[in-house]
């Protein structure tokens, strides 16, 4: 059994480069229906009502790279998808998921400051991005001269989360939350990928809860893809294989327990934070089935299979 102490805003900040875990998603908060299925006509209203809790709540690249860096474990170039399989894409599907996994990828490379060779990830979800028709929101231009100047990497992360969050938003706010949601789940399946894989050769409490706690996340997820599950067969497909992950979630355990809340200053205004106790129950047996699963649907997922 591990504890875990993590904060949670009273006020979203979506632009946040970290994760915070907000409460109301664990406890069925509002906008979460409990019914196995949702109707169509209500597909757009649970996005708009969850996905930035969604998003929120989802282990950021950036924060698990911030782990991976306090554990001093080093980069490496293997964990990232090979930019070369974007050239096979063709479907819009294909093309949304890997946006997010990419973006996953980008986030993990300017953790670790790796900026040059962010580049060719960054012309990359450039051209995803054009070929979903959401690449006005991607300051490609601005973002290469940040990576290849390595004089600020405030604002490399804070610019890449924000392309995202635009992109995020516009697809809503146009009918198009299915292509948001792959793009959300993209980036969770790397998120896990990475942190699952180091998981499973360097023992730290930290990560290896931040795995278990996905048990939660993931249930989340998959209320977001829900409405969408039969919309195509490959749809239908990432959809079963989410809930494989799940699956070997089953027995993994997940309490809290509340600390008194703190008020603090955040950037001149007052933030109500709750104070947080994750207690996680997870075996090295079932890391290891989590982690194998994890692994096999993201590279599903990169091959197109």
């Amino acid at each position: 059994m591990t504890g875990t102490i993590t904060k949670i805003a009273a006020v979203i900040l979506l632009l946040s480069a970290g994760s915070c875990r907000n409460s109301s998603m664990r406890h069925g908060g509002p906008g979460f229906p409990l019914a196995d299925s949702v109707p169509a006509g209500e597909a757009v209203k649970l996005s708009e009502e969850a996905v930035a809790d969604i998003v929120q709540n989802i282990a950021s690249p950036v924060e698990i790279a911030s782990i991976l860096q306090a554990m001093q474990v080093p980069f490496s170039a293997g964990y990232l998808a090979p930019t070369q399989e974007a050239d096979r894409l063709t479907t819009n599907f294909q093309k949304a998921v890997m946006l997010g996994i990419y973006g996953a990828d980008l986030g993990y490379l300017n953790m670790y400051e790796k900026t040059g060779n962010s580049v060719e990830v960054l012309a990359t979800i450039k051209r995803l991005a054009d070929g979903l028709r959401v690449g006005q929101y991607f300051d490609f231009e601005t973002l290469k001269r940040l990576s290849l100047s390595k004089s600020n990497l405030d604002s490399l992360l804070y610019l890449s989360v924000n392309s995202y969050n635009q992109i995020d938003r516009f697809l809503r706010d146009n009918d198009r939350g299915s292509i948001s949601a792959l793009m959300i789940a993209g980036v969770w399946i790397e998120g896990q990928y990475l942190a699952t894989q180091v998981a499973l050769s360097h023992t730290d409490e930290i990560l290896r809860d931040r795995v278990g706690e996905q048990k939660i996340i993931l249930g989340d997820l998959l209320m977001l893809l829900r409405p969408y599950r039969q919309s195509s067969e490959e749809y239908k497909s990432l959809y079963e294989m989410m809930e494989g992950i799940s699956t070997e979630y089953t027995d993994v355990k997940v309490s809290y327990r509340l600390g008194e809340p703190e008020t603090i200053e955040d950037k001149g205004r007052l933030v109500m934070v709750q104070h947080e106790e994750s207690i996680v129950e997870m075996s090295d047996e079932q890391l290891a089935k989590i982690a194998e699963m994890s692994k096999e649907v993201r590279n599903k997922l990169i091959s197109g299979q």
